[in-house]
């Protein structure tokens, strides 16, 4: 009997394991789910006004919905500082864009692509990616 309950645990185990790593893929919408998290490749720059400037087609963005279910981070790579807690709403069915776009800021974010054009106290990010 505990040889049974033992392979039991295991299939269970087995099958939680899948199911959970399958869930997590690229066709998961920002718009639609409650946690989001995804990897965004492209172009992606910054530049503080100053010394720093950065900028490279080969870069990335990674995406996470935080548990407010409004807000998202953007952990951009190449040392570049990250944007946190930015707002947004949701525009159609497939396609999130940041509470207060304007012509100086805007983050634009679907299932596919994510473009940001975000200026704050003097520094630009930039991000032109697809997943």
């Amino acid at each position: 009997m505990k040889k049974v309950t033992k392979i039991l645990g295991v299939f269970m185990l087995v099958f939680f394991a899948v199911t959970a790593l399958s869930s997590c893929s690229r066709d998961d919408d920002p718009t639609n789910n409650d946690f989001f998290a995804g990897t965004y490749r492209g172009s992606v720059s910054y530049n503080d006004g100053g010394s720093t400037n950065i900028n490279t087609n080969d870069g990335s963005v990674f995406v996470t919905k935080i548990a407010s279910g409004t807000k998202y981070n953007f952990a951009f790579s190449n040392s570049i500082p990250d944007l946190n807690g930015i707002e947004f709403e949701q525009q159609g069915d497939h396609t999130l864009v940041m509470i207060g776009s304007n012509g100086t800021s805007y983050i634009r974010i679907d299932n596919n692509e994510l473009k940001i054009l975000f200026i704050k106290d003097g520094k630009t990010w930039t991000a032109n990616c697809t997943r």
